[in-house]
Formats: C-alpha cells, structure tokens, sequence
C-alpha cells in the first residue's frame, strides 16, 4: 500500500454539553475572539451562550451573523472585515456547514491574504497557518468541523468554489449532540443524507484508503440506521448522538479520501438554483448510485454486510443492488424533495445544463468516482434528475 497521510484537527472534544468548554478552548489560542453564526443560533440563545463562555473565560467577542444562505464570498469579506476591524485573533463558529465554511475561508484570509477565488484549484497555497478556529456543528450531517475543504459560492460567476487545502481545517472541533435537538426535520433529513453521501462517496472514490475504509464504514452504519429514528423524533438523544458522530467520522472519512461524482454534480445545482447542498446531494444520490453501481460492486457489497449482517452471506450481486435499493429507500422515507418540487422551473433548468456539466468536471470531484462521465452523460444525468427517470445513455 502508498504511503497516505491524514489531517485531523488538533483537538476534537465529543459529547454532551462539551460546548460548555468553548470558552476554556478560546482561551487557549487567542485573547480576542469573532463569533461567525447566524440568525437561527443567535434567535436559539446560541450565541449569547457563547459570548457569556468566552467572557467568563476573559475573552471579549464580536459576532458576525450574516450567513443567510450558503456561504458565498460576500460573507466571507464581511466576516474579515469585521475581524480586522475588531482586532481579533482566535474565530468561534457555530451552526451547520455554512457557518463553518464561512469561518473556515475566514480564518485562511486572515492569514494570509488574497480573495478566497485564488485559492480554488491550489491557484494559491495558503503559506501560513490559519487563524485558529473553533467550530461547533449544530447539525448532523456536514461533518465541516474536522475536514480541510469549504465550499465558496462566487457570486461573480456563480460556480461553488470547491477549496481543499489543509490551512481550511479547524483548529478544535466541539462536538455536542445537544446542540442539534433544534435541527428542523427538513434540515435533519437533507443533512444526514448529505452525511451519508460523505461516507459512501469516500469508501468507494479511488482516493479511498485503510484509514478511510474505516471511519466510512462506522459513518453509513451509524447514520443508515439512526437517521430515520432522528427524523421522526428529534428529541431522541441517541439518535441526535449517532448521527453527530456519525457525520463527524463521515467528514473525517473524506476529508482524507474524497467525494465523488454526487458532490460533483451538487455543486452547481447549489450555485444556480439554490438549492441548499444537503438537499441537492440527497436528490442526486440515487440517480448517481444507479449510474455507478457497475463499477463499484464489490466495494458496495462490502457495505451491505456492515448494514445487513443477517445478509452477509449473499453474493456480491445481490448485496450491492440491496444498498442501492434501501438507500433509494431511506430517501423516500425522509421525504426528500425532487427539484421540481423545490420550485425549480424546467425552462430554467434546462439551458443550463452545459454550464452544469462543465463546473462539475471543472471541481474536479467526478474524476474521483469509480465511473467517471463524459461531460455528455453529465448532461443525461442532471435530465434523469430533473425528470426522476433512470439515465439513459447514447
């Protein structure tokens, strides 16, 4: 086997209430700390909580609350200026995945300069260390608090900017269940599934290895059988547990191996039409898993003998086609939307499948999938979806 090598974050504190030690952590890597949040975390005391664990621990703190959406660079430029302005030097970032890829893109500015368009495709390296930043995820499913990647809408040229460079990684990850009892079910279901995704794409991706083999395995097990439990009752805490644990392993898991061709051709839907990123991998994963199943059997099987043990026994045909199958089955369970139902116009989504195709291949994650499509099958597949129909290919 090649030599691998993994990036984690320096300290990663898991469990109930451990956002009680945010202050104590602050305090360990700087004097002056911005909050990146939003709205939602501050309307749930979320962020008052901090400040009063920051303050107790002698750190004095500035917030930025404008994710709204999707983080794009307008965001991240705020969010700067803010922590120049205010003199900051440590960044705490609470909420999903926008909040801490906001923060992320943030913390590598600060450093070390730029706009955060120069850093895609390793156009620019960051030289320094980030600004340490600690990041609190409220929902079960981004894994964004131990992986070296964010994702940037540029709102220039509306393409989601796909950045991985091991300056993006957080410094501490704060991992506390609690903290997503308030995840709405539309967001429960679009995040574990994008969790899900996360796992899959980097057990089967060609950049998968030993070290990663593992933590997806754990992940898909953990979050295949809690999320449904997690949907229908956000209240129980052993579900809310699982899929906490199980999104961080997941983000681990590619953050050291790869996504794939769901995370490909996600990204462009987010940019265009808006669609949140969880939601649109949750679409995407079975019209793609039909589309790569050939290529990937044995890999996929070995996955239906963690998730069915009573099936282990069954030949690699058939324990394939039964993750298919129940994972198709799980999306339907949690009542995933399809893009229409989303409000995306056919005479909209359409003329764009080109451009769609194009800054799927140009991210660079379909090239890692086990069946790597031609811009010509992207193009099929992005119509398969929209028309919820299987692919047909020419």
């Amino acid at each position: 086997m090649q030599a691998t090598t993994c990036h984690l974050p320096a300290t990663i504190i898991y469990g109930e209430n451990s956002f009680l030690q945010v202050g104590v952590e602050a305090a360990k890597l700087g004097s002056k700390a911005l909050i990146i949040s939003d709205a939602v975390m501050e309307r749930l005391g979320n962020v008052e909580r901090a400040q009063a664990l920051l303050k107790k621990s002698g750190i004095p703190s500035y917030s930025y609350l404008g994710v709204a959406t999707e983080p794009t660079d307008t965001y991240v430029y705020e969010a700067l200026e803010l922590f120049r302005t205010k003199g900051c030097n440590v960044i705490v970032s609470i909420g999903g995945g926008s909040c801490i890829d906001t923060a992320k893109a943030v913390a590598v500015l600060a450093a070390n300069g730029g706009s955060i368009d120069e850093y895609m495709n390793g156009r620019t390296i960051a030289r320094k260390g980030a600004v340490p930043l600690i990041a609190l995820p409220t929902t079960g499913g981004t894994g964004s608090e131990a992986t070296d990647a964010t994702v940037i809408t540029n709102t220039d040229t509306n393409v989601k900017m796909m950045i991985k460079q091991q300056a993006f990684m957080p410094r501490t990850a704060i991992v506390d269940p609690v903290l997503t009892k308030s995840t709405p079910k539309h967001i429960t279901a679009a995040t574990g599934i994008d969790a899900l995704t996360h796992a899959l794409e980097a057990y089967i991706s060609k950049k998968a290895h030993p070290f990663t083999d593992g933590l997806a395995l754990s992940a898909m097990e953990r979050i295949f059988h809690y999320l449904l439990t997690a949907y229908k009752d956000g209240n129980d805490m052993k579900a809310r547990h699982e899929m906490l644990y199980g999104s961080l392993l997941a983000g681990m898991a590619f953050s050291n191996s790869s996504v794939c061709l769901v995370h490909g051709m996600s990204r462009p839907i987010g940019a265009l039409f808006h669609v949140p990123h969880g939601v649109s991998n949750a679409m995407l994963l079975p019209v793609v898993l039909e589309y790569t199943k050939e290529s990937c059997k044995e890999r996929l099987a070995s996955i239906g003998r963690v998730l069915f043990p009573g099936k282990s026994g069954e030949g690699t045909e058939t324990l394939a086609n039964a993750v298919v199958e129940e994972i198709v089955a799980l999306c339907a369970k949690v009542d995933i939307p399809t893009l229409p139902d989303w409000g995306v116009q056919e005479e909209a989504f359409m003329p764009m499948l080109s451009k769609m195709a194009d800054d799927a291949l140009e991210s660079g994650s379909p090239q890692n999938n086990p069946r790597v499509p031609s811009k010509r099958e992207l193009i099929e597949l992005y119509e398969a979806l929209f028309q919820q129909k299987p692919a047909v290919f020419h």
